[in-house]
């Protein structure tokens, strides 16, 4: 009984050394809170960006198919 418990301390202690070390290395890797915002001081969103955000009412595709010039 006492092989079992120093066992599954050894492993319980094993994996909380590895979950501290993968926090800690994640942590250098994380952009900071600001990365997402261009100088413009607006969110960067690549959907935004091209014109093809998501939920774009009908009324808004007309427009913007009237706006394009025939080619």
């Amino acid at each position: 009984m006492q092989r079992i418990r120093y066992g599954l301390t050894g492993l319980a202690f094993v994996f909380l050394m590895v979950l501290l070390g993968t926090a800690i290395i994640r942590s250098g890797d994380e952009p900071s809170a600001n990365a997402g915002v261009n100088e413009a001081g607006s969110p960067s969103d690549p959907l935004a960006e091209l014109g093809v955000a998501p939920g774009q009412g009908a009324e808004n595709v007309v427009a913007n198919n009237e706006a394009i010039p025939a080619q």
